[in-house]
């Protein structure tokens, strides 16, 4: 197994507790959480640059391309959650390992896509859909209308946006894995901006610190830099295919947190993801 590979899997496996450490802040507004969660993602980067200013010395498009993936992926999410059926537009979400591998070909030059990363890649979208409206327990969606509509719109915006931002660091001028903690840093700003124009003010306790810290140290800190690592290193089709363990590891850990029984639909989801991931790794050895 590449390094690459392993650091792939190893942001995976912070993302993974994302939505247990949400759930228990689910009284944190959401841009709050996101911008304290993400400056304290930004401090690893920070002490690197504090030691070797020249790590964060980046031209300004990628400084842009940085926070357009940190700032806005987050933006467009929030907004989908608060507008559509939290569970769908998940799920829609999720369509970012799926665009990664159909937009490599078009946004990195010299790579092709093979029937079988398609059907691999299509192979874990059903293995994450599995996972995530098993886990809805059959509840209807409360939220119809113009309002979902526009939901599901933001959705797909930021599963675009992530699998755009994780190509386009490879068209960017290389850049050092310290500089994520500037992106982390500015997009940390700009969502506490939003906080404080959009969302009303919030007492945290110490518990709701501790946790803030714990998610900024991991799935808001660490994982980005694992991710830019893996990215630059790795085949970006098979990491996407890679990336479908989230929401069934995800949905898995927040049942097991929440004290709820896990399902035959787990299993069979994680199933449809080993195998998509075996699918994969076959198809990069044609490249």
């Amino acid at each position: 197994m590449s390094a690459s590979t392993l650091y792939a899997l190893a942001a995976i496996a912070l993302w993974v507790s994302l939505a247990s450490l949400g759930a228990a802040l689910s009284h944190v507004p959401p841009f709050l959480l996101t911008g304290i969660a993400l400056l304290v993602g930004s401090l690893p980067g920070a002490l690197r640059a504090l030691r070797d200013r020249r790590v964060w010395r980046v031209p300004p498009r990628t400084l842009a391309l940085g926070v357009y993936g940190l700032f806005g992926y987050h933006l467009l999410l929030f907004v989908a959650l608060r507008l559509a059926p939290p569970v769908e537009a998940n799920l829609v979400n999720y369509l970012w390992p799926l665009l990664m591998v159909l937009l490599a070909p078009l946004l990195l030059p010299g790579l092709r896509l093979r029937p079988l990363h398609l059907a691999a890649a299509l192979t874990g979208f059903a293995g994450a859909a599995l996972a995530i409206l098993g886990a809805r327990g059959g509840s209807a969606a409360a939220q119809t209308g113009g309002a979902a509509g526009w939901g599901f719109a933001c959705a797909l915006g930021s599963a675009f946006i992530w699998s755009s931002y994780s190509l386009w660091t490879r068209r960017v001028p290389s850049f050092s894995t310290a500089a994520i903690g500037l992106f982390g840093l500015v997009s940390g700003a700009l969502s506490l901006a939003c906080h404080a124009l959009l969302e009303p003010a919030a007492a945290l306790t110490l518990r709701d610190t501790g946790l803030l810290v714990l998610c900024g140290l991991g799935p808001l800190g660490l994982a980005f830099y694992l991710w830019d690592a893996a990215l630059k290193g790795g085949d970006v089709r098979q990491i996407g295919i890679l990336s479908y363990l989230t929401p069934v590891a995800s949905t898995a850990l927040l049942l097991l947190t929440t004290g709820r029984p896990l399902s035959w639909t787990i299993a069979l989801a994680g199933g449809l993801i080993v195998l998509a991931a075996l699918m994969g790794a076959r198809a990069g050895r044609g490249t």
